[in-house]
């Protein structure tokens, strides 16, 4: 099992998948947050294009717990990931996020700016990087007749009042159908996987921002591409897409999906994640800043 020794000596895992290709790994950094990677799969297939190293975050899965619990919140998270690059021998490092795990890629970023390599953004929460109102509401609404609805307003209502990471936690099953575009029995077998370490959850965001990163990420000269789920209601649509607008190289795509793209469009999202990360000579700013899919769930 691969692993390596991050800044402060903690031992870190990850999952090397597609280890027989040629060129650098990708390193994944999955969400929850503090979610074991395994959820993520090998990503629709995105390892037959590139290797794939999934990082166990520090308290989660085979990944030791830090002697210190502020080294595991999220804006320090991205010290792992350039200790991942080096133990790669990488000198840039491409990553892929997934939700809160977006966090984490972008810290790492903003904090080695020079050894950011093209960043992949799925669906990730938009508040902390614009200021887009969210259509989140209309989203919701138009989810009223289903079956689940009661049940996603009583829990979306408790979650006002909860006061901890594992109150909210526990919120989970009643709001998870509003992240999918389609609560069927494919959706609902993918929520068991992937435990959440609720000791790591909580110091995920247990630590204020000490600086603002927005002025790094602004100057970014990376490749940035984002992930849209059209039916994320939770995260909602417009804000999403604004946060590649945040980069000078950024670009946004949107698959008819909700959360989890790689798993309710995984045609589409190998098409756009696999073009991505196979460098050609078109350069970002030629491409468009924006695509829409709109092709039927694979089943």
């Amino acid at each position: 099992m691969p692993s390596f020794t991050s800044h402060d000596g903690t031992e870190l895992h990850y999952d090397l998948l597609g280890a027989d290709l040629d060129g650098p790994p990708i390193a994944v950094h999955a969400g929850g947050a503090a979610r074991h990677p395994e959820y993520l799969g090998d990503l629709a297939g995105l390892d037959s294009v590139r290797p794939l190293a999934l990082l166990h975050q520090r308290g989660v899965g085979r990944s030791q717990n830090p002697a210190d619990p502020a080294t595991a919140a999220w804006h320090r998270l991205g010290e792992d990931l350039e200790a991942l690059r080096v133990h790669l021998g990488l000198e840039r490092l491409d990553v892929l996020g997934h939700s809160a795990g977006t966090r984490v890629a972008l810290a790492f970023a903003a904090l080695h700016p020079a050894r950011a390599g093209r960043l992949c953004l799925v669906t990730p929460p938009p508040g902390w990087l614009v200021d887009t109102p969210s259509d989140s509401a209309e989203l919701i609404a138009a989810r009223r007749g289903e079956p689940w609805f009661a049940e996603f307003e009583a829990a979306l209502a408790e979650e006002a009042n909860a006061t901890t990471m594992a109150q909210r936690r526990a919120l989970h099953p009643g709001l998870a159908p509003m992240t999918w575009a389609r609560w069927d029995a494919r959706a609902q077998a993918h929520e068991q996987l992937g435990t959440w370490n609720l000791e790591a959850l909580e110091a995920f965001f247990a630590v204020p921002l000490e600086a603002d990163l927005l002025p790094v990420l602004r100057a970014l000269t990376s490749p940035v591409l984002v992930v849209a789920g059209g039916s994320d209601a939770l995260l909602g649509l417009k804000p999403v897409l604004a946060v590649a607008d945040l980069f000078p190289h950024g670009r946004a795509v949107v698959l008819d999906s909700g959360h989890y793209p790689w798993i309710e469009q995984p045609e589409a999202f190998l098409d756009e994640v696999g073009a991505f990360f196979t460098p050609d000579p078109i350069t970002p700013t030629d491409r468009p800043r924006r695509r829409s899919h709109s092709r039927s769930p694979a089943h």
